[in-house]
C-alpha cells in the first residue's frame, strides 16, 4: 500500500527567517509564507503538502511571552490529525526558552515539531535560512514504517537536530548558533540525514495530545557571583507574587556557606516558595553533596536540577506551578525528568 502523501504545516512566529527586501521602502517586511516557494523553490521538489500558519502580527522573539506559546501549542492540537509533522519558525533569542515550554506543553505528543529560524533574512543572498528550513522541513516529514523518526520538539539548526530542552543559543553572530551541552545532537544533516535513534525519545504508551496552557510566571532568576549583596538576595525571594526561584550557582551546585545565605533561602522555602539549584556552567551538572560548600543547601530545602538548561529550569518550573499541584508533589517533579530535560 502506498503511503500518503506527507505533509508538514508551517507555523511562522517571527524572526529574521521570515524577512525580505521591500523593494519600494528598501526596509526588511515580512514575507507571506503562503508564497515561501517563491523565495525557497526548493521546496516544490520535496512533493510535501505545505501549509503555512502566520501569526498577525509577527512577534519579534524578544517580544514572546507564555502566551505566545499557548498560541503555538493550539496552532499545533488544532492541526495535528491533519499534518504528520510542524515546522515553527521562531526568532532565535527566546527560542530555546519556547522549544522547551513546547516540550512540557505537549503531553503525549507522536509527530515532530521542529523549530528553526536564521541569523540572516531569507530574502539575503548569504542566508542560512534557507538549509534550515528545507531540512527541518524534510526531518518533520521523516518517517519510517509509517511512523515519525523524531517524534519530540526540537530546534534544528546549522546541520543539527537538537533535542528542544536541551538547547542553549550561545552565539550572536555565528550560523551554528545553537548548542546542545549535556546531550549529543538527535541527529546531524551532510550528505545524508544521520539520525542518533539511540537517544531518540519514542513513546511508550499511546495516548492523545494533551495541551497544558496554564504557566505561573511567579518566577525569578538569581545568578550568585563573589560578593553579592545580602540585600540582593532578600529582595528577590521578598518580591511579592514570586513562588519559585532558579539559582545558578557555582561548578556542580556549589554556593557560600553564610548564615545569612542559607537563612534567607529556608526562610523562602518555608514560606512555600521552591528552590531550583542550576550550574552556572555551560555543561556538566549539579551534584549536591559532593562539596561542602553544597551540603548546606540540602538541608536548605534546595532541589538538584542536575544538568537542565537555564531555559528548560525556568519553562518547568512555570508550568508545574501553573499545574495546581501541592507542593510536595511539584518538588518531586521538578527533581526527575519528565521529557528528557535533563540525565
Amino acid at each position: 500500500m502506498m503511503e500518503k502523501n506527507r505533509s508538514v504545516l508551517i507555523i511562522y512566529t517571527g524572526g529574521t527567517i521570515g524577512m525580505v527586501n521591500d523593494p519600494v521602502s528598501g526596509t526588511l517586511v515580512p514575507i507571506d509564507f503562503r508564497h515561501i516557494s517563491d523565495q525557497v523553490p526548493e521546496l516544490r521538489r520535496f512533493g510535501f503538502s505545505l501549509e503555512t500558519v502566520t501569526f498577525d502580527p509577527v512577534i519579534d522573539s524578544s517580544e514572546v511571552v507564555p502566551d505566545t506559546w499557548v498560541r503555538i501549542a493550539r496552532t499545533i492540537e488544532e492541526n495535528y490529525e491533519r499534518f504528520d509533522g510542524f515546522v515553527v519558525l521562531h526568532g532565535t533569542d527566546t527560542m530555546a526558552y519556547s522549544a522547551s515550554a513546547l516540550s512540557f506543553m505537549l503531553q503525549g505528543l507522536e509527530k515532530p515539531v521542529i523549530f528553526t529560524g536564521a541569523q540572516l533574512p531569507i530574502g539575503v543572498l548569504r542566508t542560512d535560512g534557507k538549509e534550515n528550513l528545507i531540512t527541518s522541513i524534510e526531518i518533520a516529514a521523516e518517517r519510517v514504517d509509517g511512523l515519525p523518526v523524531v517524534p519530540e520538539v526540537c530546534i534544528y539548526f546549522e546541520n543539527k537536530l537538537l533535542r528542544g530542552n536541551r538547547t542553549i543559543k550561545y552565539s550572536a553572530e555565528h550560523f551554528n548558533a545553537f548548542v546542545s551541552p549535556n546531550l549529543p545532537p538527535l541527529a546531524e544533516a551532510g550528505l545524508q540525514i544521520r539520525y542518533n535513534r539511540n537517544i531518540i525519545r519514542y513513546p511508550t504508551v499511546r495516548r492523545p495530545l494533551v495541551v497544558s496552557p496554564r504557566f505561573e510566571t511567579g518566577v525569578a532568576v538569581l545568578r550568585l557571583f563573589p560578593g553579592i549583596m545580602r540585600e540582593v538576595i532578600h529582595s528577590v525571594l521578598e518580591t511579592p507574587g514570586v513562588r519559585g526561584l532558579v539559582l545558578e550557582t557555582y561548578g556542580t551546585g556549589n554556593a557560600p556557606t553564610a548564615g545569612w545565605f542559607l537563612g534567607e533561602l529556608r526562610s523562602f522555602i518555608n514560606r512555600g516558595g521552591i528552590v531550583l539549584n542550576v550550574t552556572q556552567c555551560q555543561a556538566g551538572s549539579v551534584e549536591m553533596g559532593l562539596y561542602e560548600t553544597s551540603a548546606g543547601l540540602i538541608s536548605a530545602g534546595l532541589i538538584s536540577g542536575r544538568d537542565i538548561t537555564i531555559e528548560a529550569a525556568v519553562t518547568k518550573m512555570m508550568i508545574l506551578l501553573g499545574s495546581g499541584l501541592p507542593a510536595e508533589k511539584l518538588s518531586a517533579l521538578l527533581a526527575r525528568p519528565l521529557c528528557g530535560e535533563m540525565s
